[in-house]
């Protein structure tokens, strides 16, 4: 065979697999994407924010003392009931006894002080009285001198008998407030509820309340029938929740029972960590929201962790998409047109933008597919309402997430087969709102 022969033999076979190359080319570029599909339909949907908190009472005091000193009695027991006036705790009452009777023998004191400077008052203004009755019937017996003496003398014993007046107002004042002091040493219950915290034992020594608050509290007294928790919501979150929302609490004591709340009161400034002036830029920003319980069980203990789901709005039968089928996508949009005359004729200036417009993507009878915008509405856990740009019944795209976010107009797609059960036919969906 000559060289011609050759090279044209391994020509046509080099063109000959150029072709099947390019037919295969041709085949995957137009292979069906593997997708899930869905119509759209209506649902009902909840839109919600979820957080995290604790459990606590509605009300409860902390219990400190107003004076220092050793416990000499406990009479609770923590988790006891208790109600309000009966007796906590003694602290010991030596000292305030001592200071009671010594204001006591004070009140005595200035009473006799006073008695005796009435007395000199009294005796004085007689002797003033008698002298100047004499002077009006011979004023040659007293002089002038004399009785202007005896009336100053008068006066000044009247001022000393007010002075022992005032000093036996203040030994009672004395008295009142070393009785007072010794009244502080009992400690009794300032409500009814139950004990949830104790922090002494009987022996222990107790500071006052106005040194250290924590380490002066005594006991904890909460009233259990009114539960609360205090969640802490994200600043994206906390503007679409309003007072008396519903919420939904799971609370990981009871992990198979559920309870029902309400949003009593929202924080107006926000959560700030211990010592902090100022919010980092790149820090948190948390609202402090309070749920009142409705029906909390009896076994319910400050402090239990708890889960908040908060209804914030509702819909009843309205179109809707899986949340995973809104994608974003580049649209070219025509801006800022200059449609001022120019010189020379020429034709006004377009300046062409983009921008991000959500929406999803319809499978059309021939499985390909066209991005379409809508505008959605609330968010429930799966689903998001449709506002606008959809009809019910049509096709969409429904995932996976993957396949999405690669696709583009005109892409062909075809249905992915569904996982089956155990008995062989397809798993249920278990969509849920």
């Amino acid at each position: 065979m000559s060289k011609r022969m050759k090279l044209t033999i391994a020509g046509v076979a080099i063109a000959a697999l150029a072709g099947v190359a390019a037919v295969g080319a041709s085949k995957r570029g137009t292979k069906a994407t593997e997708v899930k599909m869905e119509a759209v339909g209506r649902r009902d949907l909840v839109a919600s924010v979820t957080a995290s908190g604790q459990i606590i009472p509605h009300t409860k005091v902390d219990v400190s003392a107003d004076v220092t000193g050793r416990i000499v009695r406990l009479a609770v027991e923590e988790g006891q009931l208790v109600t309000k006036g009966q007796f906590l705790l003694q602290i010991d009452p030596v000292q305030s006894e001592a200071a009671v009777q010594r204001a006591t023998a004070a009140v005595s004191s200035a009473r006799a002080q006073a008695a005796q400077a009435k007395a000199n008052w009294v005796q004085a203004q007689a002797t003033y009285k008698r002298q100047n009755d004499i002077v009006r019937q011979n004023p040659q017996l007293v002089s002038a001198q004399e009785l202007e003496q005896l009336k100053t003398q008068a006066e000044v014993n009247q001022a000393l008998y007010e002075a022992a007046q005032h000093q036996v107002d203040q030994a009672i004042a004395g008295l009142r407030d070393a009785r007072r002091g010794l009244e502080r040493t009992t400690i009794v219950a300032p409500m009814s509820g139950k004990v949830t915290r104790l922090n002494v034992e009987e022996g222990e020594t107790a500071i006052q309340g106005t040194l250290n608050k924590d380490a002066a509290t005594l006991l904890t007294i909460s009233n259990m029938s009114i539960m609360e928790t205090k969640v802490k919501v994200d600043e994206t979150d906390v503007a679409r929740i309003s007072l008396g929302d519903s919420a939904i609490i799971q609370i990981d004591a009871f992990p198979d029972t559920t309870f029902i709340g309400r949003v009593t009161e929202i924080s107006n400034s926000s959560l700030k960590a211990a010592g902090a002036t100022a919010q980092a830029a790149d820090q948190a920003i948390d609202y402090e929201v309070t749920i009142q319980l409705v029906n909390a069980p009896a076994e319910t203990r400050p402090d239990f962790s708890a889960t908040a789901k908060i209804i914030t709005d509702t819909r009843s039968k309205v179109l809707s998409v899986p949340i995973i089928a809104l994608t974003v996508r580049e649209d070219e949009a025509i801006a800022n047109t200059d449609t001022a005359p120019t010189l020379g004729n020429r034709q006004p200036q377009k300046q062409v933008g983009k921008k991000d417009v959500e929406g999803v993507f319809i499978v059309g009878a021939d499985n390909k597919v066209q991005f379409k915008p809508v505008k959605v509405g609330i968010a429930g856990e799966k689903y998001f309402e449709v506002v606008s740009g959809l009809k019910e019944g049509e096709k969409i795209v429904a995932g996976t997430y993957q396949a999405i976010r690669e696709l583009k107009d005109g892409a062909l797609v075809r249905q992915a087969e569904q996982p089956t059960g155990k008995d062989g036919k397809p798993a249920p969906k278990g969509a849920k709102s």
